[in-house]
């Protein structure tokens, strides 16, 4: 202990020095028209590259004027709703049909949709000894960073690791589009036996399931579930895949594939990414300030008692004092997220089917509340509305998925997008990616040694 407060007390020497010299006046970004974030004063993006895979549209140009509208995600140029609305009324689960979609650029034919996923249930393999050996050795507090783990050592198992052909990399994102639930779930399990000291439970995925199916399978110790669990998991699995080509992650996969690196190494970064809490941590955010809420609101039909409490979360006196409502708001939707519209729907059905239909209606409840407290609290000049962080953590609840999967749940969705991107940074664009940044360091003369002064 008193290594560790010496070594900390250096540090904080040191990081005083590092704050010292590595500051930049915020007037200098306005000065050099630096775009911090790479979005400019109005929240739009600088643009950075071209995609054909997915777009979000939340403004329009009416007679000359951008005005903003309701939230538009398209996938290869579709609308969500009507992708979503196509697998559903015909029973079918999506993940695979809007995977093939994503990657291959058009919709699948009957017995095309069928090999494919009769190739990734061949895909659904780890190699010989890998959950034991990799998975269950070292098992983790934080299952992203296992992933992360896992995905990189599968580099060393692949004898064509470095290979980027197209149809080498196709093989590897297919591998990883299959494998990546079965990681992310048995690196769960490992961290459950042997951090925590409950049972073990490693069931192997089947090859005629779905994607979301495979993971309550696997994550549940009698491998039961209903098919409307597996249906709206499978829907949460679907609207998470992709988000136009400038979220965080995937611009990653797109910086790091351009360098010429392997596969395991561009979808290990963008893990690293989506791990970071602005990025895919957000629901988990959600559900623990909803366990706080619940707890301080005791009528959660008395509007007045929620407004008072959401009134302290934005005066940061509530939950952790950031002055946020997690799951109002996006960076490019204001006045809707289509994914949130979506997956509100099925969600509803969930709820009141598994007896949690008092704690859907809070939810609704704080959602349509949480839009006036902020607008009566902030300066929002886009609007503000539920996005898909706040009711997926309350799916993933209402499913028996623990807090250490929620993250995943969405890498395990979004591996399907850094593929399809993947692919197209190969195919389009033979540049490494190298964003430009003003040095305004000044011209120094070198100090001897014994010349130098504090």
């Amino acid at each position: 202990m008193n290594e560790y407060t010496s070594i900390t007390d250096e540090l904080q020497d040191l990081t005083k020095k590092l704050m010292k010299n590595d500051q930049i006046p915020d007037g200098l970004y306005d000065e050099y028209k630096v775009f911090r974030g790479l979005r400019n004063k109005q929240g739009k993006g600088v643009l950075a590259g071209l995609t054909d895979i997915s777009t979000v549209i939340s403004r329009k140009e009416v007679d000359g004027k951008i005005i903003p509208v309701d939230g538009e995600l398209r996938y290869r140029g579709y609308l969500i709703n009507d992708l979503v609305e196509g697998f559903t009324s015909e029973d079918r689960f999506g993940f695979e049909e809007i995977a093939y979609l994503l990657i291959f650029g058009e919709l699948p034919q009957a017995e095309e949709l069928a090999r494919f996923e009769e190739l990734l249930g061949g895909y659904r393999t780890l190699p010989t000894n890998f959950t034991r050996d990799v998975i269950m050795k070292a098992p983790g507090r934080d299952m992203m960073n296992t992933l992360q783990r896992g995905v990189l050592t599968l580099y060393g198992y692949d004898k064509r690791a470095d290979d980027i052909s197209l149809v080498n990399v196709l093989r590897q994102c297919l591998s990883l589009i299959a494998t990546v639930p079965m990681m992310a779930v048995y690196g769960y399990q490992a961290y459950n036996h042997y951090l925590e000291g409950k049972s073990l439970y490693i069931h192997s995925p089947l090859k005629e399931m779905s994607t979301a199916q495979n993971i309550l399978r696997m994550l549940r110790p009698n491998k039961k579930f209903t098919e409307l669990e597996a249906k709206v998991l499978d829907i949460a699995l679907v609207l998470h895949m992709d988000h136009g080509g400038g979220n965080n992650s995937t611009f990653t996969n797109h910086v790091v594939t351009s360098s010429g690196t392997d596969t395991y190494s561009a979808m290990a970064a963008s893990l690293g990414s989506l791990k970071g809490p602005k990025h895919g941590g957000a629901n988990i955010k959600v559900v623990h300030m909803f366990d706080e809420m619940k707890k301080e609101v005791e009528d959660w039909t008395d509007e007045e008692e929620i407004m008072v409490y959401l009134n302290r979360l934005l005066n940061k006196e509530a939950f952790d004092h950031s002055g946020l409502i997690y799951g109002m708001g996006h960076a490019v939707y204001s006045i809707s997220d289509p994914r949130a519209r979506i997956f509100k729907g099925y969600l509803d059905k969930l709820a009141h089917s598994e007896g949690y239909g008092e704690e859907f209606e809070f939810y609704d409840r704080v959602e349509r509340l949480a839009v006036d407290a902020i607008a009566d609290k902030r300066k929002i000049f886009k609007g503000v509305s539920a996005n898909i962080d706040f009711y997926s953590g309350f799916m993933y609840r209402i499913l028996g998925l623990p807090d250490q999967l929620f993250t995943p749940m969405f890498a395990v969705a979004r591996m399907v997008g850094w593929s399809a991107h993947r692919l197209e940074e190969l195919i389009n664009v033979d540049k490494i990616i190298r964003p430009a940044y003003e040095s305004i360091a000044p011209d120094k003369d070198y100090i001897p040694m014994g010349d130098r002064r504090k």
